[in-house]
C-alpha cells in the first residue's frame, strides 16, 4: 500500500498528507476517489468497516443515464456494460391494470441500467485496488477538524496506532449515521425531515423476475415493487406497518402477501424460492442544507436520503459525485476557488412515494387527490413524459 507523506508527529501520531480525504467507502466515496484520481488529485479513502461488511450491503441496482456515463468516466464500466441490463421501460399498475411507460420513447432515447449495488461497489474496489491508491479499513474514531481553516485534518485510529491525515477538503461519503455531518455545529446546518409510516420489506432470491422490466403496483393491500438483478435473481418489496419486523415474515408468507398484490396475470408467473436476504427499509425523507462547512463536503446519505420509491438514493449520490469532482478539478486545474461555493444542490423527489402508497396517516382527501393525480399523469401524454424524465433523471448541471 502506498502511503502519500507518511511522517510522524512528536506526540507519537502518525501523520499522512493528501489532497482530498474521503470518510466512507460506499459507492460515493469510491465514485469520488476514483473520478478525482483520473485528474490526478491525490485521495485517500477511510473506512470503519471490513471491506466484505461493504460488498455484503444490499442495496438499490437501478442507474439513471448520468451515473452510468460516471461509472465509465472513471474507467470502471467494463462488466456494468457486459452484465448490466438496459431497460427501456418499467410498469405501472393501479387496480390491477398494468401500464407500461416506454422510456425511450418517452425520453427521447433515454432508459435506465439494472446493475446490483454491489457489483457495482466490487468494480470500484477492485479498480481503486489496481491503481495502488491508499485505503484505510476498520478505522475508528475518525475525526474532520478545522474545516473552516485552510489547513483541515482528519484525525482516526487503525491497528491501535492513531493518525492525522492532513489535506486540502474532506468528503464526508460516510451515509446517515456518519462522523461527517455530526462534525458540523448543529446552529450551521438546516434539517429538513418526514417519517412515512411503515416500510419496504425486501426479499432477495434466486428466482427468475416475474417480469423483465421493474413493476410498481399500488394496491388497496399496501405498495408492492418487483425489480430484479438479473434474470436468474429477483428482488422484491411489499409496503408493511410501522410495527412489522422481519422475523415476523416468513418466506412463505411473503411469497403469498406479495402474490396478492400482483395483478393476477404476474401473480401466476411468480416463481418463489428461499431468501437470500430479508430486510426492512424504513422509509424517510431527510434533507440537510448547506451541504457544505468549510473545507467539508457532505455527499449522498449524509446530505440527503429519499423514499426508495423512485431508484433515486444511489443516483442522487452520483449528482453530488459529479458536482465535487467537477469543481475540484476545477479548483486543482485552474485555481478556480470560487467554485466551491457552488456545492450546493441536491435533486429528490417524493412525488411516486406518495401517489403510489396508502398511508395510514393521510387524510382521505389527500388520498383522493393522490389518486386523482397519478390517474391524469398515466392518463396524459405530457404526465407520461414527465413520469418517464424524472425517472430515468435529469442531466447533470454544468458546472462554469
Amino acid at each position: 500500500m502506498r502511503i502519500p507523506g507518511l511522517t510522524r508527529r512528536a506526540n507519537n501520531m502518525k501523520e499522512i498528507k493528501t489532497q482530498v480525504a474521503i470518510i466512507g467507502a460506499g459507492p460515493s466515496g469510491l465514485l469520488l476517489g476514483q473520478l478525482l484520481h483520473k485528474q490526478g488529485i491525490d485521495n485517500v479513502v477511510l473506512e470503519r468497516a471490513r471491506p466484505d461488511y461493504v460488498l455484503g450491503r444490499i442495496r438499490a441496482g437501478v442507474l439513471e443515464p448520468g451515473f452510468v456515463s460516471l461509472m465509465r468516466e472513471a474507467g470502471v464500466a467494463e462488466r456494468m456494460d457486459t452484465e448490466g441490463e438496459v431497460h427501456d421501460g418499467v410498469e405501472i399498475v393501479v387496480n390491477g391494470v398494468r401500464d407500461r411507460l416506454d422510456l425511450k420513447a418517452l425520453t427521447g432515447g433515454d432508459g435506465v441500467v439494472v446493475y446490483g449495488q454491489t457489483e457495482l461497489t466490487k468494480d470500484l474496489m477492485q479498480a481503486r485496488s489496481d491503481s495502488g491508491q491508499t485505503s484505510y479499513y476498520e478505522v475508528s474514531n475518525a475525526r474532520p477538524h478545522n474545516m473552516l481553516s485552510a489547513q483541515p485534518y482528519v484525525t482516526f485510529e487503525k491497528d491501535g496506532e492513531e493518525y492525522s491525515l492532513t489535506c486540502d477538503y474532506v468528503a464526508g461519503c460516510d451515509g446517515f449515521h456518519g462522523v461527517s455531518r455530526k462534525s458540523i455545529p448543529a446552529e450551521r446546518i438546516k434539517t429538513y425531515e418526514r417519517f412515512y409510516p411503515g416500510g419496504w420489506l425486501g426479499l432477495l432470491a434466486d428466482t427468475p423476475p416475474v417480469n423483465s422490466e421493474l413493476v410498481y403496483i399500488k394496491h388497496d393491500r399496501g405498495f408492492a415493487l418487483c425489480s430484479l438483478r438479473s434474470q436468474t435473481r429477483s428482488r422484491y418489496y411489499i409496503q408493511v406497518g410501522e410495527n412489522d419486523t422481519v422475523d415476523a415474515w416468513s418466506d412463505g408468507r411473503f411469497w403469498e402477501e406479495l402474490g396478492r398484490r400482483l395483478p393476477a396475470d404476474l401473480a401466476a408467473n411468480l416463481k418463489t424460492g428461499p431468501a437470500i436476504e430479508k430486510s426492512i427499509a424504513p422509509m424517510r425523507s431527510f434533507v440537510v442544507e448547506p451541504m457544505q462547512y468549510g473545507n467539508l463536503f457532505l455527499l449522498g446519505d449524509a446530505a440527503h436520503i429519499v423514499p426508495p420509491t423512485g431508484a433515486k438514493g444511489l443516483n442522487t449520490a452520483g449528482s453530488d459525485v459529479y458536482t465535487l469532482s467537477t469543481i475540484l478539478g476545477k479548483v486543482y486545474a485552474d485555481g478556480r476557488i470560487d467554485l466551491i461555493e457552488k456545492y450546493y444542490a441536491v435533486r429528490f423527489s417524493w412525488w411516486m412515494s406518495n401517489v403510489l402508497h396508502r398511508f395510514p396517516d393521510t387524510p382521505a382527501f389527500d388520498q383522493k387527490m393522490y389518486d386523482s393525480d397519478l390517474q391524469y399523469y398515466l392518463q396524459s401524454e405530457a404526465g407520461r413524459k414527465i413520469i418517464a424524465q424524472q425517472y430515468v433523471g435529469l442531466p447533470f448541471e454544468i458546472i462554469e
